[in-house]
């Protein structure tokens, strides 16, 4: 081979070589591409992290507030039970005053014995505690409790006679049951009826 050959060889060799050079010094039109799209990434993924970091900020305040007013509730719920308490415990205390001061201060205390009563029956009204007061009714396991039978001849059996202590209903719920005596059959009664059986 002659030099001349050579030549275009070497030419062909260089051209390759700088064509290459020239490739590895201009980034390719994907890789500004491929640039642009991580940065635009990162920004979503700090954008995202911030939201986070608020959600998270925001979730431990209401957790805290929840239970402040958790707190708050178990220590003041009875507030305004308590202040209608206040003035039956006010107008027993006069009563007492007054019978302590004068002689045929009965009528008096009566009195205001009554009012008081009404006072605090209003006030627990207020709060849906009802009375439970069975007298003459069928006996109810489930708001009464039996203390003793009696044997009667004016009540049908299982019939609250006599109520011992009343039972109270906080908003429908059984707080506590009344204590009652229940009618049964008289012995007398009962005989009578085998009696008419034989």
């Amino acid at each position: 081979m002659t030099d001349e050959e050579k030549r275009p060889e070497l030419t062909e060799e260089a051209a390759e070589r700088e064509a290459a050079e020239a490739a590895a010094a201009e980034p390719p039109a994907e890789a500004g591409n491929l640039q642009l799209q991580l940065e635009d990434a990162r920004a979503k993924v700090d954008e995202h992290w911030d939201q986070i970091l608020r959600l998270q900020a925001e979730l431990d305040n209401t957790r805290r507030r929840a239970e402040r007013d958790v707190e708050n509730a178990h220590k003041y719920g009875l507030e305004r039970f308590a202040n209608e308490l206040l003035p039956v415990k006010d107008s027993l205390e006069l009563g007492l005053q007054a019978a302590a001061g004068e002689e045929g201060a009965l009528d008096k205390l009566r009195e205001g014995t009554e009012l008081t009563l009404k006072m605090l029956t209003s006030a627990m009204g207020k709060f849906g505690i009802k009375e439970v007061d069975p007298s003459g009714q069928p006996f109810d396991p489930q708001l009464h409790q039996a203390m003793t039978l009696q044997e009667s001849r004016e009540h049908a059996p299982n019939t609250v006679v006599a109520v011992m202590q009343k039972g109270y209903l906080l908003n429908d719920r059984l707080i506590r049951p009344a204590m009652v005596v229940v009618a049964k059959e008289s012995s007398g009664e009962a005989g009578e009826k085998l009696d008419e059986k034989a």
